[in-house]
């Protein structure tokens, strides 16, 4: 029961895999976290702080609040992996373990996008820090919600971005004097589920906003305010609103796990190539998208299964690839997609449509996670 498991990122997958093993196990657990932040922050804040619904310091999490029985957290940064003898060196030393679980998340790849850095996005922080004090100052124009490739992570973000940024220029006074675009790379908005894919599109409709599918944002010129599309043709904006390409982190393609960008496993196990290696969430390729909740019911599976294995028992968890997502809707609403990726040939979905009640819903789920990795509110 002394086996050391050591995580790689302190998201929703590495928080909830610590959380899983903690709970059974309490002082016995041997489990240590790595990430080189120091608090941790919902996605879906970052929404509210471009906004100006909230601050980026009332979002953080300081991950000093964490307290699991026999669990560390480290504030270090990771400078190499070898999944070989599953050894990781950080600025402040060197870790070895019997089980690793790589949970980095992926990384913005601002240099892959020729101009975006000199614009703005709104996926990190300090994007929609940014973009909070350049709002204020927007008289009207064309405002581009513009993907720069895929995946991308929590796939509503960008149709959530169009909605409310409709409303806030409806308050302001500004909606009429103002065009909205989204640029996606895909033909619908959410192709997993038609049926949120159709809702987003006929509120886009009701709220003129233009969608144009089927494109990404490959270059843009801040200075002349224009963003070239892959298919060559050019979108002028007074307002860009850009969302990253992404990539897995330096350190995990430097560690030769990667295959096409991102780490390969066994989609119900999370296993990867690597004897007690596992890889879950946004820096792995498991067939689902690259959201905190999916990373999250990930990360119980291979909680539960190493727990399994400690007590010399055989794995059966299998993961499933069902989950859902809000979607702020405006107007003190929002919608739920739910998704199952693995049950049939292809993926299928539902919609539950936008109410008040989901927004409870929503801020209940931020509510419990709190609780379960951070101890507040309980």
């Amino acid at each position: 029961m002394n086996a050391r498991i050591l995580v790689l990122g302190a998201g929703f997958g590495g928080l909830e895999l610590a959380r899983t093993v903690s709970a059974e196990l309490g002082t016995e657990a041997e489990v240590v976290v790595i990430d080189k932040s120091d608090a941790f922050v919902f996605g879906y804040a970052k929404l509210d702080v471009m906004f100006g619904r909230t601050t980026s310091a009332a979002v953080r999490l300081d991950y000093g609040l964490v307290e699991m029985p026999g669990v560390r957290l480290l504030r270090e940064t990771i400078q190499a992996i070898d999944p070989h003898t599953r050894t990781v060196t950080t600025d402040a030393g060197v870790h070895e373990a019997d089980h690793l679980v790589v949970a980095l998340g992926a990384d913005y790849d601002l240099g892959a996008t020729p101009g975006l850095a000199d614009s703005t996005e709104f996926y990190s922080v300090g994007g929609a820090e940014r973009l909070a004090e350049m709002l204020p100052d927007f008289t009207g124009g064309h405002a581009v919600v513009g993907l720069c490739g895929a995946p991308f992570k929590c796939p509503p973000a960008p149709s959530e971005a169009v909605f409310l940024l409709h409303e806030y220029l409806v308050k302001r006074g500004l909606r009429e004097r103002s065009r909205i675009s989204l640029v996606m790379p895909f033909g619908t908005p959410i192709p997993p589920s038609p049926d949120s894919s159709r809702a987003v599109l006929a509120a886009c409709a009701e709220r003129g906003i233009e969608f144009v599918p089927g494109r990404r944002v490959a270059s843009v010129d801040a200075g002349r305010g224009v963003a070239t599309l892959d298919d060559g043709s050019e979108l002028r904006f007074d307002l860009m609103l850009g969302v990253p390409r992404h990539r897995a982190p330096d350190v995990v393609i430097e560690s030769g796990m990667a295959e096409d960008g991102y780490i390969p496993v066994d989609r119900h196990t999370l296993e990867t190539r690597f004897p007690d290696v596992y890889a879950l969430g946004d820096v792995a390729t498991v067939g689902v998208p690259k959201a905190g909740v999916f990373a999250e019911a990930q990360a119980r599976i291979v909680g539960r299964n190493l727990l399994t294995r400690m007590r010399g028992g055989e794995p059966s968890d299998r993961y499933d690839g069902i989950g859902s997502c809000f979607i702020e809707w405006g107007d003190g609403l929002a919608g739920r997609v739910n998704v199952d990726f693995f049950s049939g040939e292809k993926p299928t979905g539902t919609f539950d449509a936008p109410s008040a009640d989901l927004i409870a819903d929503k801020a209940a789920f931020g509510a419990r996670r709190r609780a379960r990795w951070f101890g507040m509110g309980t």
